[in-house]
């Protein structure tokens, strides 16, 4: 045994020192980062990211170490609050209001903190944490993602901390389950199943997801189920899958009109009415007359009221400003555009491409979400995971890069008033642009 662990040592010595200094990197943003030190956050994360890639490199095959490397840097993150967001406070907030049967799209936390009676644990210090913003909005996390709260409420009791593990939990859970499906739809594609690393041992990823607790992990977990049902022609499961990854982000709701193509006609309505009808019961504990009205007007903050980190929008709008307009009005008049420019985009993917293959059909979800993301006002850096994570199935390299150049939009986090660097931003935007440029050059070339 100590001869084979020798030898072991012997073979793997330089991953082995890639990953521990991964773990000595990861600790830095868990427990000493403030996210105003935008140097230090983006030497960490170049770092992390040689080491993503040196680690993939050398131990491709190797899957169970990668995995345990993957599981390890996740762990770092368990007991602590996030330095990176402050999300948390309003998901254990909305959580408290379910144990408590009171529902989170119908009351503002503005409105809520009136009534002394309210019953929620730490009240004060979830709702100053949440940040004035969130306070004076309706919640706009769909009924699963709102569910996954209410779990991390009543197992984490009146502690934050508590509640904060059982969300990371699983957080990490779902990117598992991810590594799982991912590796076995690859197979089933007849692609190499050491490219779902790329997911599993992402910076952006395991930051963002495991240590911020965004949930587009949880998201894109059934969306890889549902995909991998699709592959073995269990289309009626797979359609229940998918309203659950509806309803906890509504992002894959773009992907609907792409299935067309896929399924056929019939089979494709049957699809559709699954997922309308499951989507549906997932949404009934919420529904009231004031749901639709109070949920409509929080999603549709999000096209004409914030920008961040901002692609096309950025360039139009500047052109627009020196032609005269004001940048308040634009922006509300552009987020309208927004839609419609993407279901357009939707409804060409599925006529023009050939979606009856699946790795075709995953192509096309990916440059419609790249499509998406590049004209919206608003594009924070964990927006990008599932691109990231459909793009790996055909082997698409600028969903890497982006994840690793994304970075340089965290410089405004760094300011006082959160104000962004526009040649940074340029930066971003120009090396993803010109990798997306070369993929479709030598795309043409081959054919």
């Amino acid at each position: 045994m100590p001869g084979r662990l020798t030898t072991y040592l012997q073979l793997h010595r330089l991953p082995l020192l890639f990953a521990l200094f991964s773990f000595v990197f990861y600790y830095a943003p868990a427990y000493q980062l403030e996210r105003t030190d935008y140097v230090k956050l983006f030497t960490l994360f170049a770092a992390l990211f040689f080491f993503c890639w040196k680690l993939i490199q050398f131990e491709k095959w190797n899957y169970r170490f990668l995995l345990v490397t993957g599981i390890t840097a996740r762990l770092i993150f368990i007991p602590l609050e996030p330095h990176l967001s402050q999300d948390f406070y309003r998901f254990i907030w909305d959580g408290q209001l379910i144990i408590h049967f009171l529902n989170p799209y119908l009351e503002v936390p503005n409105t809520l903190m009136e009534n002394p009676e309210l019953p929620i644990a730490n009240a004060q210090e979830l709702y100053q944490g949440m940040g004035s913003l969130s306070a004076k909005h309706y919640s706009s996390y769909p009924p699963l993602h709102q569910l996954f709260f209410a779990l991390a409420a009543l197992l984490g009791g009146k502690s934050i901390l508590g509640s904060i593990i059982v969300l990371r939990g699983t957080v990490i859970l779902a990117d598992l389950g991810i590594f799982y499906f991912g590796r076995k739809l690859l197979k089933k594609l007849n692609r190499s199943p050491h490219l779902i690393c790329w997911y599993f041992l992402n910076p952006l990823v395991i930051v963002e997801l495991t240590g911020n607790l965004h949930f587009e992990g949880i998201m894109l977990f059934f969306t890889v189920w549902s995909l991998y049902l699709i592959s073995q022609n269990k289309w009626q499961l797979a359609g229940v899958i998918m309203a659950c990854s509806i309803s906890v982000k509504l992002v894959p709701l773009l992907f609907m009109p792409l299935f067309l193509k896929y399924f056929g006609l019939k089979r494709s309505l049957f699809f559709y009415l699954i997922v309308g009808t499951a989507s549906i019961l997932l949404f009934i504990p919420f529904y009231s007359p004031a749901f639709f009205s109070n949920y409509s007007q929080t999603v549709g903050l999000w096209f004409t009221n914030f920008e961040f980190n901002a692609g096309f929008y950025n360039v139009i709008k500047h052109i627009a400003v020196s032609m005269g307009e004001r940048p308040w009005e634009f922006i509300k008049d552009y987020g309208k555009v927004v839609p419609y420019v993407t279901l357009g985009t939707a409804l060409f993917l599925t006529i023009q491409r050939n979606n009856k293959e699946l790795l075709v059909l995953m192509s096309s979800m990916m440059w419609l979400l790249t499509l998406y993301y590049m004209i919206s006002t608003t594009v924070h850096p964990w927006y990008i995971i599932p691109i990231l994570l459909l793009g790996i199935f055909n082997s698409y390299k600028f969903p890497v890069i982006w994840t690793g150049m994304i970075v340089l939009s965290y410089f405004a986090y760094s300011q006082v008033d959160n104000k962004e660097n526009l040649l940074l931003l340029g930066l971003e935007y120009t090396v993803v642009l010109g990798f997306i440029g070369y993929r479709i050059f030598a795309h043409l070339n081959k054919k």
